[in-house]
């Protein structure tokens, strides 16, 4: 089950406050190690974008996806360098407000199965947020890990949503299986990835879960990261073909929409 919705919230507010931090007085032209190609200057624009974005669809209630032309009107708003943080928080302010007053009834367009779309919102973007706040840390200093029932959640999302419309993947070659037990939650996913597409199991037998091709053993932090290409697998206990996991690592994209 996900998390309730006024802790989405709470973990959204808190991931963009530190994202703000990480940034603040930072050299926007800094490399972003988990995002290659891009700078911490890149990166506001388009997580400052993406909260502009998903508040349009929580305050107007649109029922229809986005088009091009809209997205350029809504995300491509950012102006001098000097101002960027500024024009992130107040993005990310004001979605925090949006989805805070929105009530539960609230119905507009969204792309992943959820209870109903305030809470698909709140839980899509505390998880972009949380997600990003690790590429901005990452470009200027340590990065924290996050709560063990935000990071199963995440994983539930990312395992159960996301990858799940993945129908066909051509360049994976023969059938997978990765396992990862959590060690601070009680939690488990066993995930079967082949030319079909992602089939995953969120409540595995250990005994499953050991007899995986790769199996993996972590915080459910430093799973969550794991699992969406934010950290390395060094100082994790892994068991079976490290090569399973490579593979997840070049071959599976999320986007974000």
């Amino acid at each position: 089950m996900p998390m309730p919705v006024a802790d989405h919230l709470a973990t959204l507010r808190a991931e963009g406050e530190l994202l703000a931090a990480a940034a603040d007085g930072a050299d926007l032209a800094a490399p972003v190690p988990t995002c290659p190609g891009w700078t911490l200057r890149d990166l506001l624009r388009h997580i400052g974008g993406i909260h502009r974005w998903a508040g349009h669809f929580v305050t107007t209630g649109r029922a229809e996806a986005s088009t091009d032309e809209l997205d350029r009107e809504l995300m491509e708003t950012w102006g001098a360098d000097a101002d960027l943080v500024d024009w992130f928080r107040a993005g990310h302010a004001a979605l925090v407000t949006a989805l805070a007053e929105a009530p539960d009834s609230l119905s507009c367009w969204t792309f992943l199965p959820a209870p109903s779309p305030r809470a698909f919102w709140a839980r899509r973007q505390a998880h972009e947020t949380s997600i990003h706040r690790v590429d901005a840390q990452s470009a200027v200093g340590p990065v924290t890990g996050v709560a063990p029932e935000f990071g199963a959640d995440g994983l539930d999302e990312l395992l159960l949503r996301f990858l799940t419309r993945r129908r066909h993947r051509s360049d994976w070659g023969a059938p997978s299986r990765l396992s990862l037990t959590a060690t601070d939650v009680d939690r488990r996913w066993l995930v079967e990835i082949s030319t079909a597409g992602v089939r995953t199991d969120a409540d595995p037998t250990a005994a499953d879960c050991a007899a995986a091709d790769c199996a993996i053993t972590a915080s459910a932090s430093d799973l969550y990261h794991l699992m969406w290409n934010r950290r390395e697998h060094t100082g994790l206990v892994l068991a079976g073909d490290p090569e399973v996991l490579d593979r997840w690592r070049t071959a599976m994209t999320v986007r974000w929409s």
